[in-house]
């Protein structure tokens, strides 16, 4: 069992190291004309194509007027569409565009880039070891999702 002082240095780490993954990767978007916002809401269209306004308002915590903007810009710079739900028409879904997809692979890349930098000093034991470690916490983190 882990004590204080370990569970908040695990905690400052995985803050930290998620925060430098993301800030590396969006390097990429000051070349694209999309806001690290707008970028968060791109993903959340990507990981579930068909998603309402009203559900991608809920992901990021944001009112619906100011989601709502914000897929209008997306919209305007072809990164996703709007369209009417085959099974309920009064729904409007969002959805990715390939231009979306194209950006979304673009800073994945860069982070996998940034990844492999960053891991690429440690011994071979601790490389095998890393993405099991990892891949256990997060099954185990999504076990509290709700709590």
């Amino acid at each position: 069992m882990y004590g204080e002082a370990e569970i908040i240095s695990i905690e400052k780490s995985l803050r930290y190291i998620a925060a430098r993954v993301r800030a590396n990767g969006r390097e990429i978007l000051k070349d694209h004309e999309i806001s690290p916002l707008q970028f968060i809401a791109l993903q959340w269209v990507g990981d579930k194509e068909g998603i309402t306004i009203g559900e991608l308002s809920n992901r990021l915590y944001l009112a619906h007027s100011t989601t709502t903007d914000i897929v209008d810009k997306l919209e305007r710079s072809n990164y996703v569409k709007r369209q009417r739900s085959t099974k309920d028409k009064r729904l409007v879904l969002v959805s990715m565009e390939e231009r979306g997809r194209t950006l979304i692979q673009l800073v994945i890349d860069k982070r996998v880039e940034y990844i492999s930098k960053i891991t690429g000093d440690l011994s071979e034991d601790k490389k095998a070891i890393l993405p099991v470690v990892l891949e256990e916490v997060l099954q185990e983190s999504e076990r509290y999702i709700n709590d």
